[in-house]
């Protein structure tokens, strides 16, 4: 294994680099994939050992026990450097000019990845299947555990690799990989509805009818013209149902005076119409005839002309 300088041992492809943002080189569109560049020397070596293409790499770093995968780009870097995305950089817990140990690496075609987005943002694009499609031709291979950086509509929307098969870090390159999402890390269960009102408890349409008060007419109080105090001011005041009482006993008095008025009408005559009409002659004859009643004038005085005392002009 080469710890410092630029040997090579074995048959493997094993360095030691420094590394830098791709900021550092003017290269903005490594940012939206996961391949590096590296130095020429680089290229010579793995020419010689007859890697298989496509070149996979396995970057780790030592110092904070982070490991992770990727590809290349171009070999245009200066001797002992090389260049990476900064989203990877952060996956690795690296700084600039830090040491990352590069090694290649033969990885499996993947067959299912699950995914899960940071926030619910990434949800709401119009169509996220087809933009992270998109943005999966540029990745070589995805490592479980890391997280990826999604450009779309000049935001950025990060997503962790929650679970690759058939191994934690698998080549995407050429695959038919099923796609599989976790809910974002911001989601939240909706709130339960809250229960409706049992149809026992609601009024029916009924009940509610019988509770309306009644209408009752002619409840309002009386005045008189000449200032005085209405004999009805007591009905007036009184609550409706004693109102109401009251005008049901009014007419049950005068439907019955009414009766007894048509009864002695009945009686008193000879001749009698409807349903009295058959009633025996004999009935009739035992009605007490009234008694004559005496005339109060025949007790007062008669009047008498030229009653009173004489008197004399003479004396």
């Amino acid at each position: 294994m080469y710890f410092e300088g630029y040997g090579y041992r074995g048959s493997t492809f094993e360095q030691t680099y420094r590394c830098y943002p791709a900021s550092f080189i003017d290269k903005p569109q490594l940012e939206t994939g996961d391949k590096i560049i590296m130095p020429p020397s680089a290229l010579d070596r793995l020419a010689s050992l007859h890697i298989e293409y496509p070149m996979l790499f396995e970057v780790h770093n030592a110092a904070a026990e982070r490991t992770s995968h990727c590809g290349v780009l171009e070999f245009i870097a200066e001797e002992g450097m090389i260049y990476m995305p900064y989203w990877m950089m952060q996956n690795l817990l690296l700084q600039e000019g830090d040491m990352v140990f590069i090694k290649n690496a033969n990885l499996p075609k993947g067959t299912y990845v699950k995914l899960q987005p940071h926030t619910t943002d990434f949800l709401d694009i119009s169509n996220p299947k087809a933009i992270l499609e998109k943005t999966l031709r540029n990745y070589s291979c995805l490592t479980t555990g890391d997280s990826i950086m999604v450009a779309y509509n000049n935001k950025k929307y990060y997503i962790d690799i929650v679970e690759t098969k058939p191994s934690d870090a698998i080549s995407i390159i050429e695959t038919d990989c099923e796609v599989d999402f976790a809910p974002p890390l911001d989601y939240k269960e909706p709130e339960p509805p809250k229960a409706a009102v049992p149809p026992s408890t609601a009024p029916t349409s009924e009940e509610a009818a019988e509770e309306e008060p009644k209408f009752i007419p002619f409840t309002g109080s009386g005045r008189r013209l000449d200032g005085k105090a209405s004999k009805d001011k007591d009905i007036s005041t009184s609550s409706p149902a004693k109102r109401q009482a009251n005008a049901t006993n009014s007419v049950q008095a005068s439907t019955a005076s009414t009766s007894q008025s048509s009864s002695s009408r009945k009686t008193m005559g000879k001749l009698v119409f409807g349903p009295g009409g058959n009633c025996t002659s004999k009935e009739t004859d035992k009605v007490p005839e009234k008694e004559p009643k005496e005339d109060p004038k025949k007790d007062e005085p008669k009047f008498s002309a030229f009653t009173g005392r004489k008197y004399s002009l003479k004396g």
